[in-house]
Order: structure tokens, then C-alpha cells, then sequence
């Protein structure tokens, strides 16, 4: 019996920092805004990403 293959991450931690970074300049440009709350999130969870 074959075992399937193993995943492989679609992302580098380099990544998850580049996608940080955009996130927050972005988030500066949507600043007290309802969207923003959202943004604020997602660069919370990548934050989170890169420390694994």
C-alpha cells in the first residue's frame, strides 16, 4: 500500500512577511473605515503565522 504524499506549505514564512507588510500599509490607507477592522484581523493572523 502507497502512502499519499506528504503536503507541502503553498507559503514561505518570507511570504507570510511580505503579505504583513502589505497588509498594514494597506491598513493605513483604509484607517477608520468599517473594512479596516477586517484588515486589522488579517494582519493579526499573519502575524501569528509568522511566529510558528
Amino acid at each position: 500500500m502507497t502512502e499519499p504524499a506528504r503536503a507541502r506549505a503553498v507559503l514561505s514564512n518570507e511570504d507570510f512577511k511580505l503579505l504583513k507588510e502589505a497588509v498594514l500599509f494597506y491598513l493605513k490607507e483604509v484607517q477608520d473605515t468599517p473594512e479596516s477592522i477586517k484588515f486589522s484581523h488579517l494582519y493579526h493572523r499573519l502575524n501569528s503565522a509568522v511566529g510558528r
